[in-house]
Order: structure tokens, then C-alpha cells, then sequence
């Protein structure tokens, strides 16, 4: 029987990882307290000890690229919907505004 893949959320990921840089036990050890592989122990534990020093930065950091993308699309969204709205304001066609139902 095949067994599926665990997903691990971020405050298991960060629990584990805490506890590897506190290093009262080894990864292995914490890997079968957890049951969680040493090496995706390792991976986390290494994780955070590289962003950590990103938490306590003083400035924002800069807006990636994905960032700009998204502006990029929001902004055609706003010209398309500006468009529309122009559109609409013009005079209104009412076909059944001349026919009497009397």
C-alpha cells in the first residue's frame, strides 16, 4: 500500500526548526521525537537560520517582481473598467421607450 506524503504546516516547520538551532538534541533525535525526516529537519533548521536575520532588519525590504506584476495587472484592470465605465455614461439606448402599451 502506498503511503501518501505528509504536508507539514509552518508552525510544525518552525517548532522543529527552533528546536534544532536550541541544540539540546540532535536532528536525528528530534527527527524520530517528530517523526519528520533528519533531512527535512536539517532544511528547516537552516531556513530559518538564514531568514532569521530578515525578521529584525530596520528597513521594508523591496517589492519583488511578482509585486510588479500584480500592480502591472491591477493597473489594466483600472483602464479597462475606467473604459467601461465611459462606455456607459453615454446616452442610453431604451427600445421601448418610444412604444406605448396603452
Amino acid at each position: 500500500m502506498k503511503q501518501s506524503r505528509r504536508k507539514h504546516g509552518a508552525a510544525f516547520k518552525a517548532k522543529i526548526a527552533l528546536a534544532a538551532l536550541r541544540g539540546d538534541q540532535t536532528v536525528s533525535e528530534l527527527a524520530s521525537r517528530f517523526e519528520a525526516h533528519p533531512t527535512m529537519t536539517h532544511n528547516w533548521k537552516k531556513q530559518l537560520a538564514e531568514s532569521a536575520p530578515e525578521l529584525f532588519s530596520s528597513g521594508r525590504s523591496k517589492p519583488g517582481k511578482g509585486h510588479e506584476a500584480l500592480v502591472a495587472k491591477l493597473y489594466q484592470q483600472i483602464g479597462q473598467l475606467t473604459v467601461e465605465r465611459d462606455c456607459r455614461t453615454g446616452p442610453v439606448y431604451e427600445p421601448h421607450a418610444e412604444a406605448s402599451y396603452d
